[in-house]
């Protein structure tokens, strides 16, 4: 009885008049809520354009002032490499342009910059038979290729001890060996005289090879190399039986193979171009080193320089490192960046 009241109640309210005119009421006004919204978002669409086209604009002008910038910075760095480049090449140009001149044209006030008075390639055979400067090549070359040979081996077996072997004051000694590199070249001079003098080494190749077989640089440059390679190959190859020598000829001279022709192009350079110490220890004629027989070749016996000659002479020399660096510097670039990371 309760429930059949109840629905009867619910009938009778939901058929009241009151409630009939709030449904018309709602029905009429739903066409006016939805052509308010329809203008709220016609109104609010052209906003929102224009600030998408606005953000559009800055960033397109953002963009393009990037690139300008890019193309600037660029411009600058190419302009300042291509300075730096005629800074360096320029003394090499007027080398080889002073080299093919008359001495006549050479002394002129004005300088000129390509010879006017033909190309004198006389100049080049005079300044090879003048300055002797075949007998000048093969003692370079001897000198360079024996303590080239023999620093190397220095170099190897010192890197590998301080790379891989334990003994007592390992640590003390190469840091002692470091030190040394912070002192001048030019202070053992005196010393390396005194010491070679008692000796008897003077104006022989002993004095131009012994003195400077040690490089700490090289050692300290090798032995970063060796320490790249895994020790777990040392440790298994001493399992093996391997001797030291073997495992090192074997295993890590292949490895480090770029550093040890770097090692090898330095040294071969260092040896071509020292002046001082040949020139302070053997003057002789025999054992004379190509920079040094450059000096005085070609200076007459009024003083005067024949400087067109020398000229001559002064590009023949650079030509073979000219030669070595343009074809051998990937391996020297290859060689000491390898040396500096550990991995």
């Amino acid at each position: 009885m309760k429930k059949k009241e109840l629905e009867e109640k619910e009938v009778q309210i939901e058929e009241t008049p009151v409630v009939e005119e709030i449904k018309e009421e709602m029905v009429q006004d739903e066409p006016d809520m939805i052509k308010e919204e329809k203008e709220r978002s016609s109104r609010v669409a052209p906003v929102v354009m224009a600030s998408e086209e606005e953000q559009n604009k800055d960033m397109a002008k953002i963009v393009s002032a990037q690139k300008v910038l890019k193309v600037v910075f660029k411009v600058l760095v190419y302009l300042f490499l291509c300075v730096m480049a005629l800074a360096v090449l320029f003394p090499f140009y007027w080398m080889i342009n002073s080299s093919l001149k008359t001495l006549a044209e050479y002394k002129r006030p004005v300088p000129t910059f390509f010879p006017a008075e033909g190309i004198q390639w006389g100049n080049y055979a005079e300044a090879f038979t003048a300055a002797n400067l075949g007998t000048l090549f093969i003692n370079t070359v001897f000198v360079g290729i024996v303590s080239t040979i023999l620093s190397l081996v220095i170099t190897v077996l010192s890197a590998f001890a301080f790379a891989r072997l334990d003994f007592k004051g390992k640590n003390i000694l190469f840091a002692a060996l470091l030190a040394t590199m912070m002192i001048p070249g030019e202070l053992f001079t005196i010393t390396n005289y005194t010491t070679v003098t008692n000796l008897g080494w003077l104006s022989t190749y002993v004095v131009l090879i012994v003195p400077f077989l040690v490089s700490v640089f090289y050692i300290y440059l090798l032995r970063q190399n060796f320490l790249q390679i895994p020790n777990e190959l040392y440790l298994a190859a001493k399992v093996d039986g391997t001797s030291d020598i073997k495992y090192l000829w074997k295993v890590m001279i292949p490895l480090a193979l770029p550093t040890l022709i770097s090692i090898t192009i330095l040294k071969m350079m260092g040896a071509w171009n020292s002046y001082i110490w040949p020139r302070l220890v053997a003057n002789d004629t025999a054992h004379s080193m190509i920079t040094n027989g450059l000096r005085n070749a070609f200076t007459d016996t009024t003083g005067d320089v024949n400087y067109p000659v020398q000229m001559a002479a002064v590009a023949l020399v650079s030509l073979p490192l000219f030669l070595v660096f343009i074809f051998l510097r990937k391996y020297i670039m290859k060689g000491v960046s390898r040396s500096g990371l550990k991995g």
